[in-house]
Protein backbone atom coordinates (compact mmCIF):
# COMPACT_ATOMS: atom_id res chain seq x y z
CA UNK A 1 0.00 0.00 0.00
CA UNK A 2 1.34 3.40 -0.96
CA UNK A 3 1.53 5.85 1.88
CA UNK A 4 0.96 9.45 0.82
CA UNK A 5 1.34 12.60 2.79
CA UNK A 6 -1.93 14.42 3.26
CA UNK A 7 -1.60 18.13 2.46
CA UNK A 8 -1.93 20.19 5.60
CA UNK A 9 -4.35 23.06 5.32
CA UNK A 10 -2.91 26.45 6.04
CA UNK A 11 -4.80 28.95 8.15
CA UNK A 12 -4.76 31.22 5.10
CA UNK A 13 -6.53 28.71 2.81
CA UNK A 14 -9.92 30.30 3.49
CA UNK A 15 -8.52 33.70 2.62
CA UNK A 16 -6.99 32.32 -0.57
CA UNK A 17 -10.33 30.82 -1.63
CA UNK A 18 -11.97 34.16 -0.93
CA UNK A 19 -9.41 35.81 -3.23
CA UNK A 20 -10.19 33.20 -5.92
CA UNK A 21 -13.93 33.92 -5.64
CA UNK A 22 -13.32 37.67 -5.77
CA UNK A 23 -11.07 37.37 -8.82
CA UNK A 24 -13.65 35.24 -10.64
CA UNK A 25 -16.42 37.66 -9.65
CA UNK A 26 -14.29 40.57 -10.88
CA UNK A 27 -13.91 38.79 -14.21
CA UNK A 28 -17.65 38.22 -14.56
CA UNK A 29 -18.60 41.75 -13.53
CA UNK A 30 -15.76 43.31 -15.54
CA UNK A 31 -16.79 41.41 -18.66
CA UNK A 32 -20.33 42.72 -18.24
CA UNK A 33 -19.32 46.30 -17.42
CA UNK A 34 -16.83 46.54 -20.28
CA UNK A 35 -19.08 44.85 -22.85
CA UNK A 36 -18.59 47.83 -25.18
CA UNK A 37 -14.84 47.13 -25.37
CA UNK A 38 -13.21 44.87 -27.92
CA UNK A 39 -13.80 41.15 -27.46
CA UNK A 40 -10.05 40.54 -27.77
CA UNK A 41 -9.22 42.75 -24.79
CA UNK A 42 -11.97 41.24 -22.67
CA UNK A 43 -10.80 37.72 -23.56
CA UNK A 44 -7.20 38.58 -22.66
CA UNK A 45 -8.34 40.07 -19.36
CA UNK A 46 -10.44 36.99 -18.57
CA UNK A 47 -7.51 34.69 -19.38
CA UNK A 48 -5.20 36.69 -17.11
CA UNK A 49 -7.78 36.63 -14.30
CA UNK A 50 -8.34 32.89 -14.77
CA UNK A 51 -4.59 32.25 -14.57
CA UNK A 52 -4.37 34.40 -11.43
CA UNK A 53 -7.31 32.57 -9.82
CA UNK A 54 -5.82 29.21 -10.79
CA UNK A 55 -2.43 30.15 -9.35
CA UNK A 56 -3.96 31.21 -6.05
CA UNK A 57 -6.19 28.10 -5.93
CA UNK A 58 -3.22 25.80 -6.57
CA UNK A 59 -1.49 27.28 -3.54
CA UNK A 60 -4.16 25.87 -1.22
CA UNK A 61 -4.20 22.36 0.24
CA UNK A 62 -7.15 21.31 -1.92
CA UNK A 63 -5.52 22.85 -4.98
CA UNK A 64 -2.30 20.92 -4.38
CA UNK A 65 -4.21 17.68 -3.90
CA UNK A 66 -6.17 18.33 -7.12
CA UNK A 67 -2.94 18.97 -9.03
CA UNK A 68 -1.46 15.77 -7.57
CA UNK A 69 -4.56 13.84 -8.66
CA UNK A 70 -4.24 15.35 -12.14
CA UNK A 71 -0.60 14.26 -12.43
CA UNK A 72 -1.45 10.73 -11.24
CA UNK A 73 -4.30 10.52 -13.76
CA UNK A 74 -1.92 11.48 -16.57
CA UNK A 75 0.46 8.74 -15.43
CA UNK A 76 -2.35 6.18 -15.38
CA UNK A 77 -3.52 7.20 -18.86
CA UNK A 78 -0.04 6.47 -20.20
CA UNK A 79 -0.33 2.92 -18.79
CA UNK A 80 -3.56 2.17 -20.67
CA UNK A 81 -3.27 -0.25 -23.57
CA UNK A 82 -5.50 1.30 -26.20
CA UNK A 83 -7.21 -0.97 -28.77
CA UNK A 84 -6.05 -0.96 -32.36
CA UNK A 85 -8.22 0.42 -35.13
CA UNK A 86 -9.19 -3.11 -36.20
CA UNK A 87 -10.17 -4.12 -32.64
CA UNK A 88 -12.26 -0.97 -32.28
CA UNK A 89 -13.99 -1.58 -35.62
CA UNK A 90 -14.74 -5.23 -34.77
CA UNK A 91 -16.11 -4.37 -31.34
CA UNK A 92 -18.26 -1.58 -32.79
CA UNK A 93 -19.67 -3.91 -35.44
CA UNK A 94 -20.47 -6.53 -32.80
CA UNK A 95 -22.31 -3.95 -30.71
CA UNK A 96 -24.28 -2.70 -33.74
CA UNK A 97 -25.29 -6.26 -34.72
CA UNK A 98 -26.38 -7.14 -31.17
CA UNK A 99 -28.37 -3.90 -30.89
CA UNK A 100 -30.11 -4.64 -34.20
CA UNK A 101 -30.93 -8.22 -33.15
CA UNK A 102 -32.30 -7.15 -29.77
CA UNK A 103 -34.23 -4.33 -31.44
CA UNK A 104 -35.83 -6.77 -33.89
CA UNK A 105 -36.67 -9.19 -31.06
CA UNK A 106 -38.30 -6.41 -29.03
CA UNK A 107 -40.20 -5.17 -32.09
CA UNK A 108 -41.45 -8.69 -32.76
CA UNK A 109 -42.45 -9.21 -29.13
CA UNK A 110 -44.22 -5.85 -29.06
CA UNK A 111 -46.08 -6.66 -32.28
CA UNK A 112 -47.06 -10.10 -31.00
CA UNK A 113 -48.29 -8.74 -27.66
CA UNK A 114 -50.12 -5.89 -29.42
CA UNK A 115 -51.84 -8.39 -31.72
CA UNK A 116 -52.73 -10.59 -28.74
CA UNK A 117 -54.15 -7.70 -26.67
CA UNK A 118 -56.21 -6.35 -29.59
CA UNK A 119 -57.56 -9.87 -30.14
CA UNK A 120 -58.57 -10.12 -26.49
CA UNK A 121 -60.05 -6.61 -26.29
CA UNK A 122 -61.83 -7.01 -29.61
Amino acid sequence: MISKAVPVESKFDGLKWLVVVLVVAAGVVGNSVFSDQSLFYRAVALIVLALLAGFVALNTAKGRSFFSLFKEAKTEIRKVVWPTRQETLQTTLMVVVVVLIVGLLLWGLDSLLGWFVSGVIG
